[in-house]
């Protein structure tokens, strides 16, 4: 190869190489506005999400605030008068930590509300397994009292209400401006 080839191969390389610098500086250029955008479409859906917890979040407390003032009015439940309503209690020991939303107390008996706007299957096993087994450990004092677990909810599907019953929860139901229990069989 002449040395007239050579500088005429690196010349078409030089002019190559400049291209490819264009072309990656405007690549850059529209990655840099494109990080931008997704930078602002990041903070307006954590906005939205933050909302939308909110509104989560308020739909709870309605709810919460309903059943509690329902119970503190007219504290019966499955035939039971309970003498004492608490609301957002909270057990802890030993790494273990519960709060309960709605708890019923007489001289034997402890009935557990859980309180969801709207009641899904896993409500019902978190329920049970989680909140109903840590009761008796978080709170030994009630340990020997008879326990009763309980959903209260503005929203249930038929085939979650008869799950809940059948695994011997009972649901309390908004009806108007009154609550309606349906009991697990006792």
């Amino acid at each position: 190869m002449t040395a007239e080839k050579v500088w005429e191969l690196l010349a078409e390389l030089v002019a190559s190489q400049k291209k490819t610098d264009e072309q990656l500086a405007k690549t850059d250029a529209q990655l840099a506005k494109t990080d931008a955008q997704l930078a602002k479409t990041d903070a307006k859906l954590d906005r939205i999400a933050e909302m939308l917890g909110g509104v989560s979040n308020n739909q709870g407390k309605i709810a919460e605030e309903f059943f509690y003032n329902s119970l503190k009015h007219n504290p019966v439940l499955a035939g039971k008068q309970f003498d004492s309503v608490f609301r957002n209690v909270v057990g802890a020991t030993r790494g273990r930590q519960e709060e309960y939303d709605i708890l019923l107390y007489n001289g034997d008996s402890i009935f557990i509300i859980e309180v969801k706007y709207r009641v899904h299957p896993q409500d019902i096993q978190r329920l049970i397994e989680r909140k109903g087994d840590n009761f008796p450990l978080l709170f030994p004092e009630y340990r020997e009292f008879q326990r009763y677990l309980g959903l209260a909810t503005f929203s249930i599907e038929d085939a979650v209400l008869e799950e809940a019953l059948s695994r011997g929860v009972t649901v309390l139901q908004r009806r108007g401006d009154l609550i309606e229990t349906i009991s697990a069989a006792a």
